[in-house]
């Protein structure tokens, strides 16, 4: 897959750019009528890069889910969107030599968007992320492998990796302009919500309340 082999060869050059990015600001701007549907993440087939540690598929999806979650499911407008995100490299700085070899971690996704009222993918074309760990929180010199657990290595990673797809697609905030007359559709929580106030009030209505 084009994607794993392009992602194994970005994984040793891009990883001291990439880990400069920080996964700590959380804007407190809407995102147009953007409210997050499904939430998707594919690691069926990752490319491991070199230097590695153990690379779990099912831990990289759960670390991907909850970041998208924690950074776009605070949006609350009346579009649904379907985010869908495919991993295919990944790296796990094992502990180095500082000043010698500092690995740090990175991966490469792609990421695709879909309105739900169209049934439509909003990018022509799958959007290529290479998301590194960053310094936050930990010692530059002495690489994420000395300085960080396995754990934090994955968690890190996949909240700067939601951090940058919610740059990009602030970066095509016309997707999420809002339509006229746009009617809310329910999703997740919301269908149990609106499923339990139909029920109360056939109950107000059977007893005359």
């Amino acid at each position: 897959m084009a994607l794993a082999r392009t992602g194994l060869a970005l994984a040793g050059t891009v990883v001291l750019l990439a880990a400069c990015t920080s996964s700590s600001e959380f804007s407190d701007e809407p995102l147009g009528d953007f409210r997050l549907g499904h939430n998707i993440v594919i690691a069926d087939d990752v490319q491991a890069g070199p230097f590695t540690r153990e690379l779990n598929e099912a831990e990289l999806e759960l670390a991907m889910q909850n970041a998208i979650q924690q950074r776009l499911g605070r949006f609350d407008g009346n579009g649904l969107y379907h985010i869908g995100v495919y991993i295919g490299a990944a790296v796990l700085a094992l502990p180095g030599v500082p000043l010698i070899y500092t690995p740090q971690s990175n991966m490469v996704i792609e990421v695709n968007v879909f309105d739900n009222s169209t049934r439509q993918r909003l990018n022509p074309e799958p959007e290529r992320l290479v998301v590194g760990e960053g310094f936050e929180n930990t010692v530059p010199v002495l690489g994420s492998g000395l300085t960080r657990s396995r754990q934090e290595q994955i968690d890190n990673i996949a909240a700067n990796a939601a951090r940058q797809i919610e740059n990009w697609l602030r970066e095509n905030e016309e997707w999420f302009t809002p339509k006229p007359g746009q009617v809310r559709v329910p999703f997740g929580d919301e269908i149990e919500s609106s499923q339990r106030a139909a029920a109360e009030a056939a109950l107000d209505a059977a007893t005359g309340r």
